[in-house]
């Protein structure tokens, strides 16, 4: 905490008087403090997210009127110093709980918003996304991409969860058609751990980082992380999604909390139970 304070109080003198102090549990990508009562800041724990503070900067401010949930406002991008190599952001505090599904699971209400939201988010700017597909900032991640490491993943695991059905599921992910409609915007990191709530409804979503354009099936994954089966079909109907997207929803599912569990597990409870769920709500569909 005291190269945060430093940090800040360098690069933005005018905040040296707030109080700042850690929020738990933070993200496996960013170390956060809460500044004063309305700020927030955001420390990269690692090179491959560095980008995520400008980005947000260049984008959430234009995306925030079309969505019908609250996302974090950018403030201040903060630059390296201290020896702390990576930009740093300072953005709105956004009040209220981190979703559980023990509050959410079950609710058709919370599917169907889920549901507008990924619908608002799509048809964002949509004469600007052919654009934008080249760019590797907004480029997401394939299935192709995590073969490798998933099927390392299922080997590990085999004694926890159904090696036989993980296969299948992610066999079936790799030979699912693709994407073939134009390119949309989708969030990247779409879970329980980015879905705040405020008195029991859904009020915001954060972490942006994973933002981009191309296939929106990873956003599914909130379906698995979430959702009953029950809610699942809510949202899947509310959304409007087709076989094949749905198929590679599962198989992002799979593969995330698989790379999730297998680093985790072993020492945090919380992800443990979390993945776990993740893992066999994707193999039940």
């Amino acid at each position: 905490m005291a190269l945060a304070r430093r940090l800040v109080d360098a690069r933005f003198p005018r905040w040296r008087d707030l109080p700042l102090r850690p929020v738990h549990p933070a993200g496996s990508d960013h170390v956060i403090f809460r500044l004063g009562e309305e700020l927030s800041v955001r420390l990269p724990r690692r090179a491959d997210v560095v980008g995520q503070a400008r980005k947000e900067a260049e984008w959430l401010p234009r995306l925030a009127p079309h969505l019908p949930l609250a996302v974090p406002v950018p403030v201040e991008v903060g630059e390296p110093a201290f020896g702390y190599p990576w930009p740093w952001a300072v953005t709105r505090w956004l009040d209220g709980e981190v979703a559980s599904t023990d509050v959410l699971a079950e609710s058709p209400e919370a599917a169907v918003r889920l549901a507008g939201f990924l619908t608002a988010l799509q048809g964002f700017a949509p004469e600007e996304v052919a654009a934008l597909s080249g760019r590797r900032d907004l480029t997401g991640g394939t299935a192709a991409e995590r073969d490798e490491a998933t099927r390392a993943a299922i080997a590990a695991t085999s004694g926890v969860f159904d090696a036989g059905a993980m296969t299948e599921l992610w066999n079936a992910t790799l030979d699912a058609p693709c994407w073939e409609r134009p390119a949309v915007w989708f969030h990247g990191d779409f879970h329980t751990g980015n879905l705040l709530t405020v008195d029991g409804r859904l009020g915001a979503v954060i972490d942006f980082g994973g933002l981009g354009v191309g296939d929106p099936a990873c956003d599914l994954m909130i379906a698995f992380t979430l959702l009953s089966a029950g809610s699942r079909a809510v949202f899947r109907e509310a959304l409007g999604v087709d076989d094949a997207t749905w198929l590679r929803g599962r198989g992002w599912a799979l593969a995330t909390g698989l790379n999730a569990y297998t680093v985790y597990a072993a020492v945090d409870a919380r992800v443990a139970a979390q993945t776990t769920r993740q893992i066999r709500a994707a193999l039940a569909g």
